[in-house]
């Protein structure tokens, strides 16, 4: 049997972006018995992302999430770092993985991760058209790109991830300006790059990965097979 070690509520109510009609997004962190480890083909390998809908949920196997997070993912990075009322499953080795959540970072991969994901929202925003439907797809897209360039600016600058906005309404504000003038979603980039450029980061240039795999194996020793 599956054990969920940590699972919150992420995205835009994380942020404080959400509205009336937002769906709530669920992202989380379960462990596989020992047996789906056993055998020639690893089963696990297929399934070791678990999305559902209603609600609307995403869960990555111990070993999955930790890839991820190795590798700057900010998507799954914010669940470590999430506001406490904002978790809804808290186990021992959740907590152990919070516990550890700096040992996950490393400037390059901050930048790069952060720096890649901004990029992808300015490439779908300057690709819709001018009609209402997409004209809410690219404020959206911008109200992201400056959450995904903002996050990334403060985590490289101080070590520390912080989820919740402190200004939400900035960013819907940027959102609808970019609506109507993309380029303004093309200077923040930029002006994000030349930040990332300028700016000499406490985080060291390669992740702690033994101190992730220690909690791997802590994973993998306490739960039945």
């Amino acid at each position: 049997m599956d054990t969920v070690l940590l699972q919150g509520i992420v995205g835009s109510t994380a942020y404080g972006l959400n509205h009336a009609g937002s769906d709530v997004d669920r992202l989380g962190v379960y462990a596989a018995p020992a047996v789906a480890f056993h055998g020639i083909e690893l089963p696990i390998d297929r399934a070791a992302t678990r999305v559902t809908t209603d609600p609307d949920s995403t869960l990555h196997e111990a070993r999955k999430y930790c890839v991820l997070a190795l590798s700057g993912n900010p998507t799954a990075m914010e669940l470590m770092w999430l506001p406490d009322d904002l978790y809804e499953v808290r186990t021992p080795l959740g907590d152990a993985l919070i516990g550890i959540r700096s040992s996950f970072l490393c400037a390059p991969r901050v930048r790069d991760a952060y720096l890649g994901y901004a990029a992808q929202q300015l490439t779908r925003l300057v690709n819709k058209d001018t009609g209402a439907a997409d004209r809410a797809k690219v404020a959206k897209h911008a109200r992201h790109l400056a959450r995904l360039a903002h996050q990334g600016r403060d985590l490289y600058a101080t070590g520390t991830l912080t989820v919740r906005l402190a200004d939400p309404r900035w960013y819907r504000d940027f959102g609808e300006r970019v609506a109507a003038d993309p380029e303004q979603a093309r200077a923040l980039l930029v002006e994000a790059e030349a930040f990332f450029g300028a700016t000499r980061s406490p985080l060291p240039e390669h992740p702690d990965q033994v101190t992730v795999e220690r909690w791997l194996l802590d994973v993998r020793a306490a739960l039945p097979a």
